[in-house]
């Protein structure tokens, strides 16, 4: 079940209720990776004090290790990982094709799947849109995506066709699979829901075709395909615009990998709800901490509008709403204020910057915790205020 309980009057942003197994979602959400089952350093509690309502797992690393066999014995990955909130797993695709394109040697994609080597142990694997499913149904997850053909945002006009023929006919045989676990587990109610992706690269041609043929299968969810960025870092409004306005309005909208805040903010306008990124625990390993400069305050953003026909055209200037500091600078070293005076956990309120720089400059494990918190917070409160901005009517 989704559904909206507040549009946008001036812009397609818009909130809703995504309900699943394991709870129900508010939208716009984001949700962290916890790519092998963990969010690294980070136990449950932490998690739900940060704000936490779902997660992403990996489907590829959890079939490579520990398997799936572990964690069915274990009673499905929620149980495995002590998490009793929603989680979607990927398809593993992205992994997959990242692994081949970067080292074709790996493996090669065909149209029945893709033949890979594992990166573990160099054993051969086959991941076809049927063993993606099945796999997905093994992990027990409340949200799962097709397997799907993602190309790099440098590949020819050419291998985007291949691409989009190639997703259109696994997202057929992926609908086949789900139906079959459905019937085969008799499953009846909460049934997990089943998420295509749409790609095409630049092509609003191919976007078009691609989104028309999904539709017309008919999924649960519908997700972008391919990065949000192109080459130079450049944010793709224009088609991330478009597909969002391809996908029917009683869907839910998955941007998948965005993102930085910025972009997260920017696709939630677009009418995006449902966000994923390795940024904020990622950079949070690495001392890159994110803060606020107006805390949860939009009034940054600054519309014009004219009026074309029935149509409302907005033009937006944007300005830093956040600043993301190293910690690892040498200026931190006397900084003694609280790493943040605000947060909802006491040790991000008790402990100082200069304490935290100690700890990264020892390879101390607390520094990344720590971290990671600070940025996950940071992330979590940010959907926070847009929710409550579209609510209010002013995002």
């Amino acid at each position: 079940m989704f559904k909206i309980t507040k549009e946008s009057k001036i812009l397609n942003a818009r909130t809703a209720r995504l309900k699943t197994s394991h709870g129900i979602i508010k939208t716009p959400f984001f949700m962290p990776d916890a790519t092998r089952g963990v969010v690294k350093g980070v136990a449950k509690a932490g998690l739900l004090k940060a704000g936490v309502s779902a997660m992403v797992v990996n489907t590829l690393h959890l079939y490579l290790q520990p398997g799936i066999k572990v964690i069915k014995k274990a009673g499905g990955i929620h149980k495995f990982m002590n998490w009793q909130g929603p989680l979607l797993s990927d398809s593993g695709g992205f992994q997959v094709f990242s692994l081949l394109h970067n080292n074709p040697k790996m493996g090669k994609i065909t149209d029945n799947g893709a033949i890979f080597k594992s990166p573990i142990d160099g054993s051969k694997h086959i991941l076809t849109p049927e063993r993606s499913i099945q796999i997905q149904f093994e992990l027990g997850v409340d949200m799962m995506v097709c397997l799907d053909d993602c190309p790099p945002n440098s590949a020819s006009n050419k291998d985007i066709e291949i691409a989009v023929k190639r997703t259109i006919a696994w997202a057929g045989r992926c609908k086949q699979e789900y139906e079959k676990e459905i019937k085969k587990r008799k499953i009846k109610e909460d049934k997990p829901k089943l998420f295509s992706v749409i790609q095409g690269g630049m092509s609003k041609n191919l976007r078009q075709q691609c989104a028309a043929a999904l539709i017309d299968i008919g999924f649960d969810g519908y997700g972008f395909g391919a990065r949000p960025v192109d080459a130079q870092g450049n944010f793709l409004h224009e088609i991330l615009k478009y597909t969002a306005e391809l996908i029917p309005e009683n869907s839910p909208r998955f941007a998948l990998g965005v993102g930085t805040p910025e972009d997260i903010v920017k696709c939630a306008a677009l009418g995006w709800d449902m966000f994923d990124c390795v940024i904020p625990t990622r950079e949070g390993r690495h001392g890159r901490l994110f803060a606020w400069r107006q805390k949860g305050k939009f009034s940054i953003f600054n519309f014009q509008f004219s009026n074309s026909g029935n149509k409302r055209k907005h033009q937006k200037q944007y300005s830093d709403f956040y600043k993301a500091i190293n910690i690892n600078n040498s200026r931190f070293a006397n900084d003694f204020k609280a790493i943040n005076p605000e947060s909802k956990l006491p040790e991000l309120r008790e402990y100082s910057l200069a304490y935290l720089h100690h700890l990264f400059k020892i390879k101390e494990p607390l520094a990344q915790r720590l971290a990671t918190l600070n940025n996950l917070e940071f992330y979590l409160d940010l959907m926070k205020y847009i929710r409550q901005g579209i609510s209010k009517g002013t995002f």
